[in-house]
């Protein structure tokens, strides 16, 4: 691809405007490549191996801003954690129970999980004193679905708007086990609690309407916590007080990074991507299943298992796209990959629905408003529904000026849906893909090539 096809320009507030112009003669990707580790592994891994005992070593780190502000939230803590990289991170535990008390705000920036998943370990630890905040868009999400449970257990949290806001302020006590019947199906909700019940006489349960993605379920057995299944209820009991030994840990590729290239390559005409070492968890493959339903030439080859994860090598060809209905069950194994969705959607004969969806509209930023005010920018035709979108596929995309909301998957998925507009489209705040994908604009264009 030459330089005039991708662009980034950075402003004077040191944000930056990404430019994609489709060459008049078109454009195929081609090629193999790997996706950052995954985040959400990433997080536990941090997590975990600062509360066990001994050292944790951590391979294939996802080295975005979300893992750094989990790891900087425990290092004010006293874990001992290596300079972050992809080749090997050494965490050195200080056992559960042992964490100190921070003489500063414990700031997790961006990321949910590291704020939602800590309130879990804080509220636990007696007679220490924390305080969480965020960055603006962390501040203004919901914490009340862990704070309330995490009340119920007997922890003492305060925030702004009824507690349920960051900054929130935490004083540490000796928690109740609890059976908590989520309304929802949220791993966070179902992390924090379990966290939280590490540290708990007795046991302490989550059941939830469906399932949420089992990261925490299988890296908490691996560090040697006591938990049982019962998948016909989805409930997860965890047995406390736990004790955790350090591990050694592989992260796979992330599938919510791979979705990128799993679209981009089904909708670029005669394309072909071979994405390697993704994490291929049951409980995060909605989107294959999604991608499957709407006709995308996907194979899985070299299907493995690393470190208790299972992984596989993900091969996909250009086809053209059916329409369907994604809603129910399916929603909380691909809730992170819906705008990426919706930008295949557009590209698909007919007319998608996604329901059941309204946790987007509390992630980095209302997702569904975004997503159908950016692409209807582009010509698409997506009408906002309460919990989701309606997407009528088959109008050609225009380049145009677009904006990311600050948020890295809005960022990503116009960046793929500019691959196939005529004209320019510049995408506001694309700085943003950082969170998750520090070397996204890199990996366009080494597949644009």
């Amino acid at each position: 691809m030459s330089a005039s096809v991708i662009t980034v320009e950075t402003q004077k507030d040191l944000s930056h405007k990404l430019i994609i112009q489709r060459p008049s003669f078109g454009l195929s990707l081609q090629g193999s490549i790997r996706v950052p580790g995954d985040k959400s592994i990433s997080h536990r891994a941090l997590m975990l191996g600062a509360l066990a005992q001994g050292e944790t070593q951590i391979q294939g780190l996802l080295l975005g801003e979300d893992p750094r502000s989990t790891a900087s939230c425990f290092q004010a803590m006293g874990a001992e954690i290596s300079e972050l990289n992809t080749e090997l991170v050494r965490v050195k535990g200080i056992g559960l129970g042992n964490l100190q008390e921070p003489i500063d705000v414990l700031n997790a920036g961006n990321s949910g999980t590291t704020l939602r998943l800590m309130l879990g370990i804080l509220a636990s630890h007696p007679g220490r004193f924390f305080t969480v905040t965020g960055d603006g868009s962390l501040r203004s999400r919901p914490m009340s679905r862990v704070v309330k449970p995490l009340q119920q257990m007997g922890a003492q949290i305060w925030g702004r708007k009824g507690n349920s806001l960051a900054p929130l302020a935490i004083q540490g006590q000796a928690l109740k086990p609890t059976h908590y019947y989520s309304p929802i199906a949220s791993a966070q909700v179902k992390s924090c609690i379990l966290l939280a019940g590490l540290m708990t006489e007795g046991q302490t349960t989550v059941t939830e309407p469906a399932l949420s993605r089992d990261h925490s379920e299988r890296m908490l057995r691996a560090f040697g916590a006591e938990l049982s299944i019962e998948s016909e209820t989805n409930s997860v009991t965890i047995t406390g007080p736990a004790q955790l030994h350090g591990q050694s840990v592989i992260v796979p590729g992330d599938i919510s990074s791979a979705a990128f290239w799993l679209v981009a390559g089904a909708i670029v005409p005669g394309s072909e991507l071979v994405v390697e070492n993704v994490g291929v968890n049951p409980s995060r493959t909605g989107i294959l299943e999604a991608l499957a339903l709407m006709g995308a030439d996907i194979q899985l080859e070299n299907q493995r298992e690393v470190a208790g994860e299972p992984v596989a090598d993900l091969r996909v060809r250009s086809s053209r796209l059916q329409s369907c209905t994604i809603a129910g069950d399916i929603i909380p194994r691909l809730i992170d990959e819906i705008p990426i969705l919706a930008v295949a959607a557009v590209f698909a004969e007919g007319t998608t629905i996604i329901r059941d969806a309204a946790e987007l509209r509390v992630k980095e930023s209302d997702r569904i408003t975004v997503m159908a005010q950016q692409l209807n920018k582009m010509g698409a035709k997506v009408t906002e529904l309460s919990d989701g979108m309606e997407i009528t596929g088959g109008t050609p995309l225009v380049g145009t000026e677009v904006d990311s909301h600050t948020d890295h998957r809005i960022a990503m998925s116009l960046a793929i849906a500019a691959l196939v507009a005529t004209g320019i489209t510049t995408i506001h705040r694309a700085e943003a893909a950082a969170i998750s994908y520090p070397n996204f604009n890199t990996t366009l264009q080494q597949v644009c090539n």
